[in-house]
């Protein structure tokens, strides 16, 4: 059974008012009926992100999908570590997957695309430096530049210290330097005599 047209364009401007991107259960919480969001899909109106994620299709393309994504599905997670510092234009590596913090005992989320790396933060560290950025309309969660360097010592097992000396470095001639706030999050990340020597050598 088709829906009208009329039906159809306040559902498009629902989609408008909110950045053009909608979850499922956000659509339909708004009245938007899921044979609407169907009929809307299957004509072009709305692209489908991923599962459960629609875009209405008339917008300009995403500069950033994976991240646009990630957060319109998983808004209480952080874009941190490698991911955070491609956007902070402070590493060469190029993450073939979305870095996302999530507060340690959360449920882990269910996202088959993009391909995502979760890694559980401790409730102090999962809460400091924390920025919303706008990317594409949608607000985007992720750490500031200094409490990504200090997450990155922090897993530099697990990303390569070859990656966390590329970003301390990069920092240093990209950005103006603030070290009390840097050795603030190494504090709260517990690797500030790991960050010290390396922060003097190199700062």
């Amino acid at each position: 059974m088709s829906v009208s047209t009329e039906i159809v364009e306040i559902a498009a401007d629902l989609f408008r008012k909110r950045g053009g991107i909608l979850r499922t259960k956000d659509a339909i919480s708004l009245g938007i009926h899921p044979r609407t969001l169907y009929q809307m899909r299957d004509s072009g109106i709305i692209d489908r992100l991923s599962r459960g994620v629609y875009r209405l299709g008339d917008l300009p393309p995403l500069t950033d999908p994976d991240l646009v994504t990630v957060a319109t599905k998983i808004p209480d997670g952080v874009i941190c570590l490698i991911s955070a510092l491609a956007y902070h234009q402070i590493t060469t590596q190029i993450p073939h997957e979305v870095y996302v913090a999530l507060k340690a005992h959360s449920i882990t989320p269910r996202l088959s695309h993009p391909p995502m790396r979760i890694f559980w933060f401790t409730p102090t560290a999962f809460t400091a430096g924390v920025e919303t950025h706008k990317i594409d309309s949608v607000k985007v969660r992720l750490y500031s530049v200094e409490k990504t360097l200090a997450d990155c010592f922090k897993y530099r097992n697990k990303i390569g210290m070859d990656t966390v000396l590329e970003a301390l470095t990069l920092y240093r001639d990209r950005k103006k330097p603030r070290l009390k706030q840097l050795m603030e999050y190494a504090r709260i990340c517990r690797v500030e005599k790991v960050m010290r020597p390396y922060v003097e050598a190199k700062l």
